[in-house]
């Protein structure tokens, strides 16, 4: 509910007036302390602003000293920024009513730039007229005939008096203008002025909010000073230093928080020790028909290390597709077993489960012991018979998906939890798990030891900011006998030679992956629908092979059916949607055919690409595009953004087979929160930092937070008491993070 205090408050601020006090609180802003919070989003220093033909020069001069990153630098580069002249400015029309707007720059340099919106052309031309001056910030790009284009970049009319700003050097804030802000007024100059009629009365009321031990040791300047040079730079090196401190001090908090949150489960939670002497482990291990990685053996090492101890073991095991973590779960179950204990191994979907539950009977029951598979829908009896199997003690292992912590499942000395694709779980989820773990113990309410799984490989920033209470593991190196996908972009002009490609695969013996992004076909959507090409394949494109059909709407016994008619080389093709994007291994096949590959995010490519080379045999991932994409692999100007991104990921599945390469990749296109979805990762929400580009400081931030707890691990020292303070404040009751005593 919005205060009308600090409606009136706003209000009678210089420049302000109730217009423009609504529309600020409707952007966030409730008080003159949000608005002394609300620091400029970037800088226009005009002592560093190009020149457009220095700028030309300066980008063609790299084109000479490109790397094997040669693309990626040159569409994901930093911002730019040149002050220039509107000299014309037009829309204009190109192929089937497809409009753009172009706006052409002149400046004093011999060059001219170009400025293109591809969207909301009409809109854009209404408020960009010829003779207007401009500060344009974006990601330039250098057409075939040496123009820079700007592709949708920030664009900001200067006033005369701005202008005058500008020549005399100094280094200007840009601060974000939402779109009630535009319409009541607040322009980037108004905005300037309304912060600098509070700034300099409201410093005396800000209080310093790190300890003055850590300011001297980290040679930070002062809180006062950050919030004065952050909105009115006094230099551009001054201006770094307070960049630096409000990033690094989110960030150090952020650190703290979640190391105090470890600590504090490894003083307050209990967990079984166990025995690092499997018998069992050692019988399995000398029967395997192959030997483990190096990498294998190294987290095998570190788990056995964590289940010996008293403390619960929270540990994250990275691994790309086909790089053996099931094998190594399989150890530390029967590390667990051969202790007294029970595990359960949690999947995200029922076809996963199925795999998993598969694939750990192969390898336990020789053994003497029981795996049982809980997943929905079981019947009546069924679901009865297993749940006294694991209420007795029976089964040894459970697998199975979200209806393993159902409230009505009574485990039996539930010692270890396996949980695969940790990212699709919610923390309550987890949570309710944990709970019935420690019910399962009539003698003392152990928490069971925790070892996360995930094939989708996590960025090194993510893995530090999301998972930092977390030990982390990592397989890179793949088992000897495995292959590296070759990866092609096809183009619908060679779909026959494609096609004659797969025939010949068939025929050597080995089985095919068709995947369409969608079910049925859609009026929206120009994309190639399973169902509807299913028809085709099968009866005219392959007729003389088996095929077979799997998509998301089918029942999950269906979908089970089809994916082991598959396995048992029932079908030769298997025409699919990304419902197979984790599924049942087929060590067969050969092939992974994408139809319109570039509409598919980059970690779905990747993850439906492992579904291939899980054999000796050469694999291929073949992700086929329209034959127009062919041109635009070979530039990056005059293209939309959603173009570029797509190029980019067709381009990176070329390029690499690497899986934390490509995380890297996607993390730079889709940001953060798309990859690990904010609701299920707990997505730190940071307004300074940016878990992207700040990779320094966020290491910086953790090694200082160790070094701090490392000497006053409960924080007990009086200098240290406004970190607690502040710790509790940030993550406190209100957000359920933590509790500091």
């Amino acid at each position: 509910m919005i205060n009308n205090n600090n409606d009136n408050e706003l209000q009678f601020i210089k420049g302000v007036g109730p217009k423009r006090a609504a529309a600020l609180i409707e952007s966030g802003l409730y008080s003159k302390t949000d608005i002394v919070r609300y620091f400029p989003r970037a800088y226009i220093d005009r002592r560093s602003v190009s020149s457009i033909c220095a700028l030309a020069d300066d980008i063609r001069n790299k084109e000479y000293v490109k790397d094997n990153n040669e693309f990626f630098s040159s569409v994901l580069k930093s911002e730019v920024t040149i002050i220039a002249k509107i000299y014309d400015a037009n829309v204009k029309t190109f192929g089937r009513n497809k409009k753009a707007f172009i706006i052409i720059l002149a400046d004093s340099s011999p060059s001219k730039a170009k400025i293109l919106f591809w969207n909301k052309a009409d809109y854009f031309a209404k408020v960009y007229k010829a003779g207007q001056i401009v500060v344009v910030s974006g990601k330039p790009e250098l057409d075939d005939r040496g123009f820079i284009n700007f592709n949708h970049p920030d664009i900001e009319i200067i006033d005369e008096e701005d202008i005058e700003l500008y020549s005399q050097g100094k280094i200007l804030p840009k601060y974000k203008i939402t779109e009630q802000m535009k319409k009541a007024g607040v322009s980037m100059n108004v905005m300037r002025k309304i912060v600098q009629n509070i700034l300099y009365p409201a410093l005396d009321s800000i209080n310093e909010t790190l300890p003055a031990s850590i300011i001297k040791q980290k040679n930070l300047p002062e809180i006062k000073t950050v919030v004065s040079n952050l909105h009115f730079p006094e230099d551009s090196l001054l201006l770094e230093k307070c960049r630096y401190r409000v990033k690094f001090e989110e960030l150090f908090y952020y650190q703290l928080a979640i190391k105090l949150k470890k600590k504090i489960i490894e003083v307050s939670e209990t967990a079984p020790a166990m025995s690092e002497k499997s018998k069992s482990s050692r019988v399995l291990y000398e029967q395997l028909p192959f030997e483990l990685t190096k990498d294998q053996k190294k987290v095998l090492r570190e788990v056995a290390e964590d289940i010996a101890q008293s403390k619960p073991m929270n540990r994250l095991l990275q691994g790309d597709v086909g790089s053996g973590k099931t094998i190594v779960a399989i150890f530390a179950m029967l590390m667990a077993i051969d202790n007294g204990y029970q595990v359960a191994f949690m999947a995200p979907t029922e076809i996963l489960a199925e795999q998993h539950f598969h694939t750990i009977k192969k390898f336990i029951e020789p053994l003497g012991f029981k795996t049982i598979q809980l997943v929905g829908g079981l019947k009546k009896k069924l679901k009865t018979q297993y749940l006294i199997s694991i209420s007795e003690g029976e089964a040894n292992i459970v697998v199975g998906t979200h209806a393993m912590f159902q409230s009505d499942i009574v485990y039996n000395k539930l010692g270890l939890v396996i949980i695969d694709e940790l990212h699709r779980f919610g923390v309550s989820q987890k949570a309710d798990l944990i709970q019935l773990a420690k019910k399962s113990f009539s003698d003392f309410p152990y928490s069971p030891h925790i070892l996360n799984m995930t094939a989708t490989p996590i960025p090194r920033t993510l893995t530090m900011t999301v998972y930092g209470d977390l030990d982390v593991s990592v397989i890179k190196e793949m088992p000897k006998n495995r292959k590296p996908i070759k990866t092609k972009v096809g183009f619908d002009e060679n779909r026959q030679e494609i096609y004659n490609f797969i025939k010949e695969e068939i025929k050597s013996g080995r089985q095919i992956y068709i995947v369409f992004p969608l079910v049925e076909k859609s009026d929206k959507l120009e994309l190639k629908a399973a169902t509807e090409h299913f028809e085709e394949i099968s009866s005219e494109i392959f007729p003389e092979f088996k095929c077979g059909l799997i998509h998301g709407q089918m029942f999950w016994y269906e979908k089970e059916e089809a994916m082991t008619a598959f396995l048992n080389k029932e079908y030769d093709i298997l025409v699919a949607t990304t419902v197979i994007e984790v599924g049942i291994d087929v060590p067969n096949a050969s092939v992974m055919l994408i139809e319109d590959a570039e509409r598919f995010g980059l970690s779905q490519l990747h993850q439906l690409r492992g579904r291939v080379g899980r054999g000796a045999d050469q694999s291929y991932c073949i992700l086929m595009t329209k034959s127009h994409y062919k041109y635009l692999l070979r530039r990056n100007d005059d293209i939309q953004n959603e173009k570029v991104a797509a190029i980019i990921r067709l381009k990176t599945m070329e390029e690499t087979t690497d899986g934390f390469q490509v995380s890297e990749v996607d993390l730079k296109l889709r940001g953060p929160g798309d990859i690990l979805g904010t609701k299920q990762a707990g997505l730190p929400d940071f307004k300074y930092a940016d878990i992207i580009n700040d990779t320094e400081i966020i290491m910086d931030a953790k090694n200082f937070a160790q070094k701090i707890l490392s000497e006053d691990p409960q924080l007990r020292n009086p200098e240290h008491t406004l970190l607690k303070k502040n710790i509790q404040k940030l993550y406190g009751n209100e957000n359920s993070f933590i509790q500091i005593a």
